[in-house]
């Protein structure tokens, strides 16, 4: 028992106030005690046990590199201070100081979270290849030898195949009669005849307006079917019998890139066709917005029309492949009414879906397309959109333009319409910002939902106990100020008789 010793309070393991309690319990030892946010105690229940005990209150953190070396100092200074009635001839012990007062720690600021952009699902369409094994709202049927009938979508041999673009734009008869049977015997290779007729859907079962392609006895339906496969996806698909059959069809049907591909394989050479497909993609996806093929259906909007491809939409989104399916009357409908948004969302919704890239324009609307993409379900396109949005409101922000009103409405929407990554980084840019959002806008602050009021209180920057800890500290460092300048009133210093201050 040591009752002349100085005593100081310290408290350890700061950073516990604002470390993920869950990474923290879980990087414990197995069957360590999980600590819980009642275990941490606040800074004032700190300060009132030191004033009950009168002594000097620090906090320190090793994680955080905070508060060490002012216990140590401050400990030394209590120690020597507390010497000067034993050794009191030592002058260095009467210009030492008591324990100075500790500077509250501020946390670090929270980093804003990152949109994880997920890849593409293949969902209940499948994309392309899905597509042409079941061709739902198919508008063209190869007829071959045999009885043997492929069916196909125009727009995805159009834009893969020049040769199929020329044969599709031929001159199309007149309403929805059969027409007369154009020859192609003399046009090209392969090809002996096409007209126009009504053919049954091989999925929905309803008879559509087609165009019948009757093809040359040498081609043959495995061959062709891995030909229009390809054009479907801009792979090479090997379980099609003999790659020879497939580059002499390809050959046939002037479809060069296959044809190389095929070369490709056969020479042990496959690593060759990745720059085919990318440039298969590329060329499929100019010639898509390029729109030389007629579309089969247009949207009616808010403040106008969109024409668009059903076959493209059905590859690339259930919620269109669903619509079109047969059970709905958009199935066979030319015009299709979708109210609640406008042209801009709409073209950008298809060209990603004919695209698979966002491609962003000055007059789109990213709240409106967010409201679009929940609606039609495509969590990429969504997670797209929540990124450009991020990156206009701080590039908005840089220029030193006012952004708290934006994030608030944004806050409310995209709860409303499940853009979850947006609404996580509006939480935080109100948490950051807490104070001044407070400030400016008080009453929508007031009447936030509870679930939000609560996000702020626990994640608010500064925290709470950091600003009472701020406050507190000021007003000690006054008070300890106008005591040491009492103090040194009481006890001028000794002067020399004939010094005189100038």
């Amino acid at each position: 028992f040591c009752p002349r010793t100085p005593i100081v309070l310290v408290g350890c393991q700061l950073d516990l106030r604002y470390a993920d309690l869950d990474a923290v319990n879980r990087a414990r030892r197995p069957l360590a005690k999980p600590i819980k946010p009642s275990d941490i105690l606040p800074p004032e229940r700190g300060h009132e046990v030191a004033q009950e005990l009168g002594v000097p209150y620090y906090e320190t953190s090793v994680v955080a590199q905070f508060g060490v070396k002012d216990v140590f100092d401050n400990a030394i200074r209590a120690a020597l201070v507390s010497r000067r009635h034993l050794q009191f001839w030592k002058s260095h012990l009467r210009k030492m100081q008591r324990p100075l007062l500790q500077a509250p720690f501020l946390p670090p600021k929270p980093p804003p979270p990152l949109i994880q952009v997920p890849d593409a699902p293949p969902g209940l369409g499948g994309g392309p290849a899905a597509l042409f094994q079941a061709p739902l709202c198919a508008d063209v049927v190869f007829q071959l030898q045999g009885g043997h009938r492929v069916f196909a979508h125009r727009v995805y041999l159009a834009t893969a195949c020049s040769r199929f673009y020329d044969l599709f734009t031929l001159e199309e008869p007149p309403g929805e009669g059969h027409g007369d049977t154009r020859d192609l015997s003399s046009w090209g290779r392969g090809f002996l005849s096409l007209r126009w007729e009504a053919v049954a859907d091989p999925v929905a079962g309803r008879e559509r307006r087609m165009a019948v392609v009757a093809m040359d006895r040498g081609v043959q339906p495995e061959p062709l079917r891995a030909v229009l496969e390809y054009l479907y996806t801009g792979k090479l698909e090997r379980p099609h019998g003999d790659l020879r059959q497939v580059g002499a069809v390809a050959e046939l049907l002037e479809v060069f890139d296959l044809r190389m591909m095929v070369a490709n394989e056969l020479n042990q050479e496959s690593f060759m066709n990745q720059e085919i497909t990318k440039a298969f993609h590329v060329r499929r996806a100019n010639r898509v917005k390029d729109g030389a093929l007629s579309p089969d259906v247009v949207f009616l909007v808010d403040d106008g029309a969109v024409p668009a491809h059903k076959p493209l939409l059905i590859a690339g989104c259930d919620w269109m492949r669903a619509m079109f399916r047969g059970g709905f009357r958009e199935s066979y409908a030319s015009e299709v009414s979708l109210p609640g948004t406008n042209c801009a969302c709409l073209r950008a919704v298809l060209d990603f879906l004919y695209t698979g890239v966002f491609t962003p324009t000055p007059e789109l609307d990213a709240m409106e397309l967010l409201i679009l993409t929940d609606r039609l379900c495509l969590p990429r396109l969504q997670a797209l959109t929540e990124q450009y949005a991020v990156d206009e409101l701080l590039r908005a922000f840089m220029q030193r333009v006012e952004i708290d009103e934006q994030v608030i409405i944004y806050l409310e929407m995209t709860q409303f319409h499940n853009a979850r990554q947006l609404a996580a980084w509006c939480l935080h840019y109100i948490c950051t910002n807490y104070n001044r959002v407070c400030r400016r806008f008080p009453r929508e602050m007031k009447f936030m939902s509870p679930e939000n009021q609560a996000h702020f209180e626990r994640h608010r920057w500064p925290p709470v106990w950091y600003l009472k800890e701020e406050d507190l500290y000021l007003r000690s460092k006054k008070e300890r100020e106008r005591e040491e300048q009492l103090q040194r009133k009481q006890h001028p210093r000794s002067k020399w008789c004939f010094w005189r201050p100038s």
